[in-house]
């Protein structure tokens, strides 16, 4: 019997069992990556919608508590960021998220908690510069996480 066919046919089915074991490893990776991919997205896509139904909420009751004694338009307006999901959203997001991008979701939230407080108390008045530079640094901490999202995400920025 001829041992080196025999032997050149099993080198044959092994090199071409193990590239195809290395094909189907590389291919695996890069699906598991886009499915992570697409959580981040998506996590990140509710958080984000999440924080600015709270906010949209939290504005529409205190311009509707206007009228209201004081704690009224507080009930009304904690009571508007509750049900807006974003603490149910974050969670998620802190779990699941880098923790570069959790540091940032988390200056988002506390920007947001800021108004809520600034809201609960009418204090200071909506149409006030005190109000808008709030508004603004939430603004900002928003956009700063937009464009840490993008890297996290693989986009550029």
């Amino acid at each position: 019997m001829d041992w080196t066919t025999l032997a050149g046919t099993a080198l044959g089915a092994l090199v071409g069992v193990g590239s195809t074991l290395l094909a189907d490893r590389a291919r695996w990776r890069r699906d598991l990556a886009d499915r992570t991919r697409q959580e981040r997205k998506q996590i990140y896509v509710t958080v984000l919608t999440k924080y600015r139904l709270a906010y949209e909420a939290m504005h529409a009751a205190a311009v509707a508590g206007r009228g209201q004694d004081d704690g009224a338009r507080e009930t009304s307006v904690r009571e508007a960021f509750r049900a807006s999901g974003c603490d149910e959203a974050r969670e998620t997001a802190l779990i699941c998220a880098p923790q570069e991008m959790s540091d940032v979701l988390e200056k988002v939230y506390a920007t947001l908690r800021d108004l809520q407080d600034a809201f609960a108390a009418g204090d200071p008045p909506l149409d006030s510069p005190e109000w808008q530079e709030r508004r603004l640094q939430h603004a900002e901490a928003v956009w700063a996480a937009r464009a840490a999202m993008r890297r996290d995400l693989g986009h550029r920025v």
